[in-house]
């Protein structure tokens, strides 16, 4: 028996990234999966997103790790998309365990409006989106799982102007989900679900692994490669790591979505190898 052995569980941005190793790793532990992507390009986003292959091949990894995974190309800023997808699954699998608000962009260094409109519409709207979606479903002993991120707990993602607009809506957004999922959780309470957000650090995907995001480290080199800028990444640590695995992230969400946290919620949890403690040193909150 997995530890969520057959749950079923809705995460969008799921066909690469994070998104793709928390339905991998469910997967293994017994989980069905209903798995959502846009698949194509946001035109403020600097870097290539998921395409219909990468989806595809979740689908595929999910399968070999003993799972099923009902996919859908959609956009978590359509509501109504996500509605269908989620009933979709439903009707396959009959039952909806937890949520994995997951989906995310960041559109660094533009001085577009429409950046900072796109990061916060997919980011912090996209996540209400989801839960908005699959919450008449969920009953009790469900979990809902936010992606968040250390920018959330960061005022410099939104006063440094190498950032833009598209960095000033990532960290609005991110902040905008601690908050909800704060509140989210008082209100879910008293219906025996619970919700928590994950914050990571630098993680190993494409968003972190595209030059626009090696020109904020390295803005003295015209075009940066990753080797520039990893010594970078790895000094917003006090472990020395320039990133966290995507895996790192989803034995948190794995935790989250089994009944071993069954009374946890409305918690802010990092995963992000002591950088919050580093970067913004204060007394310890309890």
């Amino acid at each position: 028996m997995g530890r969520v052995q057959d749950k079923v569980v809705f995460i969008t941005g799921a066909a690469r990234g994070q998104g793709r190793s928390h339905a991998v790793r469910l997967a293994h532990e017994g989980a069905n999966i209903i798995g959502v992507d846009i698949c194509e390009d946001v035109k403020t986003n600097d870097y290539a997103m998921a395409t219909p292959e990468d989806l595809a091949e979740t689908v595929r990894l999910v399968e070999a790790a003993g799972g099923r995974m009902i996919s859908t190309i959609a956009d978590v800023r359509d509501r109504q998309a996500l509605r269908k997808a989620v009933e979709q699954g439903i009707a396959e699998f009959g039952r909806l365990d937890g949520v994995v608000a997951n989906a995310g962009i960041c559109p660094l260094g533009s001085d577009d409006p429409q950046a900072f409109i796109d990061a916060f519409a997919v980011d912090f709207n996209g996540v209400v989106n989801a839960i908005e979606a699959a919450l008449p479903h969920v009953s009790e002993g469900g979990s809902i799982v936010a992606t968040g991120s250390l920018a959330a707990m960061m005022t410099a993602t939104g006063e440094n102007p190498a950032y833009g607009t598209g960095g000033a809506g990532y960290g609005l957004a991110k902040r905008m989900v601690a908050s909800f999922i704060n509140d989210l959780a008082v209100v879910l309470g008293p219906k025996g679900i619970r919700a928590n957000a994950v914050h990571p650090t630098n993680c190993n995907t494409n968003m972190l692994h595209s030059e626009i995001m090696y020109r904020q480290f390295r803005p003295d080199l015209e075009h940066p490669k990753r080797e520039d800028a990893e010594p970078g990444f790895a000094t917003m640590s006090p472990m020395n790591v320039p990133f966290v695995e995507p895996e790192d992230i989803s034995e948190m969400v794995l935790f989250l979505l089994s009944d071993a946290s069954r009374y946890v919620s409305g918690m802010q949890m990092r995963v992000d190898a002591g950088s919050y403690v580093k970067l913004r040193p204060q007394p310890p909150q309890f």
